[in-house]
């Protein structure tokens, strides 16, 4: 009886043993190994990332931002430029202290003065928008600025005029660049007056990725030198001849 106990466990054991085989010859791989799964994608995983590439779709819609520079939102004038004489001292023969006099008259002398009673006007830009079209390889922008005007203390009624820029780069490539001297009629000194600006002929190269850059705003430095009174060319006398 103890035989035909042992030698049913012994079949039995013989038989999950052959079993546990073909299950792992089913599982091997052509080079007879036991595949564990290891290193074999799971089919419902997501793809991997991939570089970000700009559609075409993407590009046709892209009309470049507009900025305002720093220095370039407001504008200033006056009724004259008031500058403050430079200061004399008397010497006292102690260059030491001569000197430390001169110093001191000197950093006086380079405090900008207020002339907050000499506005004629003030100018700013509150908000700056945009708009894009394509055709023929080029691309035209519609360029606003929207801004307003408080009347100074020396401010008469009348027209103004101010200097607005709108240019457009690529890098350090001017593609456009513009100088308005807008004009805008002001009748009330005592409130301040609402403007929009509109530079419509914005027109450059169709962008090929998404690296233009847009700019609006006051340009003083343009408006100084288109003040400037030109120096008189002095013709020279022909010698006289015999």
């Amino acid at each position: 009886m103890a035989f035909r106990t042992f030698s049913g466990r012994f079949l039995a054991g013989l038989a999950l043993t052959g079993f546990m085989l073909a299950a792992a010859g089913c599982q091997s791989g052509d080079n007879g190994i036991l595949n564990l799964g290891i290193g074999k994608k799971d089919p419902t995983a997501p793809p991997p990332p991939q570089d970000p590439k700009i559609l075409a779709s993407q590009l046709q819609a892209y009309c470049p931002r507009v900025t305002v520079r720093d220095g370039t939102a407001f504008f200033n004038t006056y009724s004259k430029d008031a500058q403050k004489p430079k200061p004399r001292i008397k010497k006292t023969g102690d260059a030491a202290q001569d000197a430390a006099a001169q110093a001191e008259a000197d950093a006086a002398a380079a405090t900008p003065p207020d002339e907050s009673a000499n506005i004629i006007y003030q100018a700013s830009v509150s908000d700056v928008t945009r708009d894009c079209s394509r055709a023929n390889g080029q691309l035209t922008m519609k360029i606003a600025v929207a801004g307003k005007i408080v009347p100074g203390p020396k401010f008469s009624p009348g027209t103004i005029t101010m200097p607005i820029r709108t240019a457009v780069m690529h890098g350090t490539e001017v593609l456009y660049s513009q100088l308005h001297q807008y004009q805008v009629q002001v009748t009330d000194p005592s409130v301040a007056t609402q403007f929009v600006f509109t530079d419509s002929n914005v027109v450059v190269p169709e962008p090929t990725a998404q690296d233009y850059q847009a700019f609006a705003g006051y340009d003083e430095t343009a408006q100084k030198a288109t003040t400037d009174k030109p120096k008189k060319k002095q013709r020279k006398r022909a010698a006289a001849t015999n």
